[in-house]
């Protein structure tokens, strides 16, 4: 997909909820991941989303962190009622890619 996303600043892109949006894991995201997964730093985080067994609640925190990261003004709540393209595998793929984004590796290198 290309548009407005910066790979280089950890910026994704996908239709959520109808509409193309930008989402980064920002340093405040990575802070709100840190306290929702009770993890005391970062390299504890990203083990834990590399061990590639999230569960859909955990991927509509982290979509949720990176879009509001992205500017956008939603809730956990809001992200888990919205469509996203490609339904489950979509949810998956995105997730994916916004991790690999922010800790770096492939697209395909880190499989929630």
């Amino acid at each position: 997909m290309t548009g407005r996303a910066n790979r280089h600043r950890g910026e994704v892109e996908a239709v959520i909820g109808g509409e193309r949006r930008i989402l980064c894991l920002t340093l405040g995201s990575l802070a709100e991941l840190e306290t929702a997964f009770a993890a005391d730093n970062l390299i504890e985080l990203a083990t834990r989303f590399s061990a590639g067994r999230l569960k859909a609640d955990d991927m509509i925190r982290i979509l949720s962190a990176g879009l509001r990261g992205g500017g956008n003004l939603v809730s956990d709540e809001d992200v888990a009622v919205m469509s996203i393209d490609g339904g489950i595998a979509g949810l998956a793929r995105l997730t994916s890619e916004l991790l690999a984004a922010t800790f770096g590796g492939t697209e395909d290198g880190a499989n929630p």
